[in-house]
């Protein structure tokens, strides 16, 4: 059994334990947790339990590479369905495929056809691209977020329970972010899950991920006056509104 020990350090990162805590949860010796996390020693089976236990995590979790940690093409389309507030049997008849068929696409088990995806992306009402997208602009877009929103990267790491580390790391691109440090980013920005695994995009697909509820809002046509009035603001009067709803953001979230 091949055990990630590159896995449990991120695991140990973003719950913000260190060697020695870890160690003590787990009832192992410094040491010998440290040459775990090094890929020097091979645990038991035992140990392994002890360490999952420790982290809050499934065994399965910890066995295996890095390549783990990546949000696969299945979890993205959970989120974008979750994102639209449909079940997998709704989703399944929209895309016109079975409900066990789409299961097996969001555990990952099996690789969809072109064309299926191309179904469950217009299901979806959004882009095939925010679906396969790469991971490589989620710590450019990270970083510009986090400096819109006035948080330091410790400030961010301590509301999203993290560590300041692994968000200076995501924000480099050094780790690949795993589906749950995604989800309490984006908790903690307000956004969406998908904003992040999205590929950059025109303002119609941008306007795609928005909540179904937020995209019937700007239908609205008091939203709609709002919006007209904005077009005729200075750069200066836009400016105050933005850093009023970055202060309105904060406040919220206190």
């Amino acid at each position: 059994m091949a055990i990630d020990g590159q896995k449990i350090r991120e695991l140990r990162n973003e719950r913000g334990y260190s060697l020695y805590e870890l160690a003590e949860k787990a009832g192992l010796s410094l040491s010998y947790l440290s040459e775990i996390e090094r890929g020097c020693k091979n645990p038991s089976l035992k140990t392994v339990k002890k360490l999952a236990e420790a982290l809050h995590v499934p065994q399965e979790q910890l066995i295996g590479g890095a390549v783990r940690d990546e949000i696969k093409l299945g979890e993205r389309i959970r989120l974008f369905r979750e994102k639209n507030k449909l079940t997998l049997k709704e989703l399944a008849q929209k895309a016109g495929i079975s409900v066990s068929y789409l299961s097996e696409i969001e555990r990952g088990n099996v690789a969809p056809a072109v064309e299926t995806l191309r179904k469950v992306a217009h299901s979806l009402d959004c882009p095939v691209s925010a679906l396969i997208a790469s991971e490589s602009l989620f710590g450019q877009r990270l970083r510009q977020v986090r400096l819109e929103q006035g948080f330091t990267q410790t400030e961010l790491a301590r509301r999203a329970g993290l560590s300041p580390g692994l968000i200076g790391q995501l924000e480099q691109g050094k780790v690949k972010p795993s589906l749950q440090s995604v989800k309490k980013i984006a908790d903690v920005l307000g956004l969406s899950p998908c904003y992040f695994i999205a590929e950059e995009a025109t303002l119609e697909d941008m306007l795609r991920l928005f909540p179904p509820d937020a995209r019937e809002l700007l239908a609205e046509p008091e939203v709609q006056a709002v919006l007209r009035q904005l077009c005729g603001c200075s750069e200066k009067e836009l400016r105050f509104i933005i850093d009023f709803i970055k202060l309105f953001k904060k406040l919220d979230i206190e």
